[in-house]
Parts: structure tokens; C-alpha cells; sequence
């Protein structure tokens, strides 16, 4: 009987981090969605005229552009959540309950930095596409791809935090280099 009586706790307890989990990812999702349809909806009223051009990250007229406080302090701990982990995807011994969890905390991070980044707005503008990678790939660990394989997600987000590197000051950013 108490065997049983700890199994089912131990159950219990791992279906509220599921149901924790999966609200976190919910909410940070939600923020994402609120936070960028309204831009893509003023832009394309306002610019009808570019609304099928393509969008492609670009310099600031040849320099960085400008970052604050929540930008930069949530891209530093993206980076520090994604860059311990690339070596375990590649030998594949991350597991799919991992690369949910690794998805999931991302999504928080980048749900923070939606609701705290006050950029100006070419710059929000750019960052904008960037998130929306970041998205791809947290959605590709998490098997919403079926195409694709989790680690390729956790590429696709490496990759783009090399692009914001590249893109936007942060003094003592460091590249994640998934050399792929």
C-alpha cells in the first residue's frame, strides 16, 4: 500500500511540473502572439506597400543596433541556457522531455524580453525577426516540426543568437559557434 501511495504521489507531482510547464509555454507563447501582431498589423496598414517584400536582418546604416536592459540580459541567459546544451544534441543525448524543457524556458526568456524591451522601433522591427526564429526553433524541439529533428531547433536558435551578436550592441556577447 505505500508503495503504491508513492507511486502515485510521485505521478502526482510529476503531472503539476507537466501542467506548470506547459501553462509557462503557454503564457510566454501568448505574449509572443499579442506582442507581435499588432506591429505586423499597424505595418501593414501604415506600409501596405511593402507588405509582401520580404524581411531580412540588417545593420543600423553599417552599425549595431541599439539594445537596453531586458534585451540584453534576456539574450545572455538564452544563450546561457542553449550553449551547455549543443554538445549533448549532437551525440544525441538530449531527450524529448529535455528539449521540451530547454523550448520551454527559452520561450520564458523571450516572452520577457517582449515584455520588457522598449527599443526604438526599426530596431524592435528587427529584433522582431529574430524572435520569430527563435520561435521556429523552440517549436521544432518541441516535435512541432515533424519534419525535422529537435537538435536542428536547438541549432536554429544557436544560430540566431549568433544573429543577434552580429546584428546588435551587447558588449561581451559572445557567439555560440555551433560550427554547422
Amino acid at each position: 500500500m505505500r508503495r503504491s501511495r508513492n507511486s502515485i504521489h510521485t505521478k502526482e507531482n510529476e503531472l503539476v511540473r507537466l501542467i506548470r510547464n506547459v501553462s509557462i509555454a503557454a503564457a510566454a507563447a501568448a505574449v509572443l502572439i499579442a506582442s507581435s501582431v499588432g506591429p505586423a498589423m499597424a505595418q501593414a496598414v501604415d506600409h501596405s506597400h511593402d507588405a509582401a517584400a520580404p524581411h531580412k536582418l540588417t545593420l543600423n546604416q553599417g552599425k549595431k543596433w541599439g539594445t537596453d536592459e531586458p534585451l540584453r540580459a534576456g539574450m545572455g541567459r538564452i544563450r546561457g541556457l542553449v550553449e551547455p546544451q549543443l554538445g549533448a544534441a549532437h551525440n544525441g543525448k538530449l531527450t524529448p522531455a529535455q528539449y521540451s524543457e530547454l523550448a520551454t524556458r527559452i520561450d520564458t526568456e523571450v516572452g520577457g524580453i517582449v515584455a520588457n524591451c522598449k527599443l526604438e522601433p526599426k530596431a524592435d522591427a528587427m529584433l522582431h525577426l529574430l524572435i520569430a526564429d527563435l520561435g521556429d526553433g523552440t517549436s521544432t524541439m518541441t516535435g512541432k516540426n515533424a519534419k525535422q529533428r529537435p537538435a536542428l531547433g536547438l541549432v536554429k536558435v544557436a544560430k540566431t543568437l549568433d544573429q543577434y551578436g552580429k546584428h546588435f550592441d551587447h558588449p561581451g556577447f559572445k557567439p555560440v559557434g555551433v560550427g554547422h
